[in-house]
């Protein structure tokens, strides 16, 4: 059973396909595309490429009015069903889960290569986002592979893999990343710990990391310390920059004047950065 939203949008201009891709160690991965109808594959359309990809949590397709804006603004909006999730049962989420969870972010690089090689984007036109769990996706995935996207906006993300477990809740979050405290899980998490894998002199994309001030949820000092380390090592020309909402937590009961303001920022970061123009307006 499927609801219209009432809103002042044309979804008939889009169209949403899934598609498959190859990840790198052969696994078929679903993800779907949603872009404007007669689209030109010319691998000059900007896009953004979201992933989670943890948990268990599916992530199947929905009406946002930020995805619809940045729809209308011209862009390509891709949804990869990374391993990890819930999509595909337990086997799929166990794949991306403990010693498995380079598999997602080995998925997540390879949605990006497929974007490229289909003809969607390029590297100056692609930009990657996730939250929480995906704001440790993307940023993993923009340190490993800092030549495949031109901008990236990791949302209040686990980035100090090593010291999770010792904010608030993270104890809780073993089940998915393993213990610091296991020798074997350590050395997987210090390999893509996004806060203990920043190279000194390497020239990372555009970054707008994010976060609220009273996140009780993914503790604000994993953003802080991910941002402080970025503008220190990445070579630019960057910018390598946090958005600190005040007065504000991990995201659920957010007022809707925050988030105006909190999107607002982040799709304009995006146009500045993709070097998006101007669309015309919508009746």
């Amino acid at each position: 059973l499927f609801r219209s939203p009432k809103v002042a949008f044309d979804g008939s201009r889009f169209e949403t396909t899934q598609v498959r891709y190859t990840s790198k160690d052969g696994t078929s991965v679903p993800m779907f595309i949603t872009a404007r109808k007669g689209l030109k594959l010319d691998g000059k359309q900007p896009t953004l490429l979201y992933g989670y990809g943890g948990f268990n949590i599916p992530i199947t397709p929905n009406f946002t009015v930020p995805m619809a804006t940045w729809l209308d603004m011209g862009g390509v909006y891709a949804v990869a069903n990374l391993r990890g999730g819930g999509e595909y049962g337990e086997e799929w989420h166990q794949a991306g889960t403990k010693l498995n969870k380079q598999n997602v972010f080995d998925d997540f690089i390879a949605a990006g290569e497929y974007l490229i090689a289909q003809g969607y984007t390029s590297p100056d036109k692609l930009a990657i986002y996730g939250r929480s769990n995906g704001g440790l996706l993307t940023g993993a995935t923009l340190l490993q592979r800092p030549d495949l996207f031109r901008a990236a906006l990791p949302g209040v993300g686990v980035l100090d893999m090593l010291r999770f477990n010792q904010f608030t809740i993270g104890w809780a979050w073993e089940s998915d990343y393993g213990s610091p405290q296991n020798p074997d899980e350590f050395k997987a998490l210090y390999a893509y710990s996004p806060l203990h894998n920043i190279k000194p002199g390497t020239r990372y994309p555009a970054t707008l990391i994010t976060t609220g001030d009273h996140d009780d949820r993914v503790y604000p000092a994993h953003s802080f310390k991910f941002t402080a380390a970025l503008q220190a090592a990445g070579a630019g020309p960057g910018p390598y920059l946090a958005r600190i909402e005040t007065r504000a937590g991990h995201g659920a009961g957010k007022p809707t004047s925050m988030l105006i303001d909190e999107w607002t920022d982040m799709l304009s970061f995006l146009a500045h950065e993709l070097s998006m123009t101007a669309a015309p307006a919508q009746p």
